[in-house]
């Protein structure tokens, strides 16, 4: 089984105690492909020394949204630089979080924070990881809709010039909206990302979110240390539990597991373009 986890945040300390054996059993998973996602200027930092020390690991670089008020110029002079190196396959965890956030003020502030990142990936033609959040966890409502009406102009704009990034511009990660959010993005070349969530038991609605979508645009994440999929879930997510991500969208889609993985780590491959 070939298997990628496309959202971990391995650099947190969580990890710290066993690292080596997490990625030992994420190979005997049949796992061979890992993305670290940056959270600002110091987890990207720790993300791009990770990737590098090993050949499974690629990493992410940004701000992620809750963090907007912490951006700083000098702090995003260092996340592109960081962009840059042969590692970083894309911009992210960058999006919008009204989840947290309720002031007006500090949601445009993301909005605009959002704005630089995408800026940057296409500068460095390396797609974005989107994090989108409503507030009460709602399917829909204005985050969505401000994201799209941000990422939208952009793809726009990138095939009109003809950018690379056009085809493959990004992914809307754990993702947890509605079908038409899905669509929408779906239809202007991005990815979903699935997490542990849609194994629940209480997650119906996400199966039927899965079950309309099309294989060629699905990632799996674990999202770890968060999320863990049944039947791990309570313990520390980790990578080797994507498996069981692979295995619900086979029950759902009806194929084989096996399938599921080579599907979405084709899909991994084409967007983040870090080979087989």
């Amino acid at each position: 089984m070939n298997l990628a986890d496309t959202h971990c945040h391995l650099d947190f300390e969580k990890y710290d105690p066993d690292r080596p054996e997490v990625l030992s059993r994420a190979r005997a998973a049949g796992v061979s492909r890992i993305l670290i996602p940056g959270l600002g200027p110091g987890s990207s930092r720790a993300a791009v020394k990770l990737a590098e020390s090993d050949p499974m690991l690629f990493a992410a670089v940004g701000y992620h949204p809750t963090d907007a008020d912490d951006f700083t110029e000098t702090g995003f002079a260092d996340i592109t630089s960081l962009a840059s190196r042969p590692r970083v396959v894309a911009i992210g965890e960058i999006g919008l979080d009204y989840y947290w956030i309720k002031e007006t003020a500090r949601r445009e502030y993301q909005k605009t924070i959002l704005a630089r990142h995408l800026e940057l990936a296409a500068r460095v033609s390396k797609p974005v990881v989107i994090h989108l959040r409503e507030e009460n966890d709602a399917e829909g409502g204005p985050a969505a809709a401000d994201v799209l009406a941000l990422l939208i102009p952009w793809q726009h704009q990138l095939a009109k010039n003809d950018h690379p990034l056009a085809g493959r511009p990004g992914v809307l990660h754990s993702f947890s909206g509605d079908l038409a959010t899905a669509q929408q993005a779906i239809a202007h070349g991005f990815y979903i990302g699935l997490t542990g969530p849609v194994t629940y038991k209480n997650a119906q609605t996400r199966r039927e979110l899965l079950r309309c979508l099309p294989l060629d645009r699905l990632l799996i994440e674990t999202d770890g240390p968060f999320l863990a999929p049944v039947p791990q879930r309570g313990k520390r997510n980790e990578p080797a539990f994507v498996r069981h991500i692979a295995d619900k969208i086979a029950e759902i889609h009806q194929i084989n597991p096996e399938q599921a993985a080579e599907i979405t780590s084709a899909n991994a491959a084409r967007l983040f373009s870090w080979g087989g």
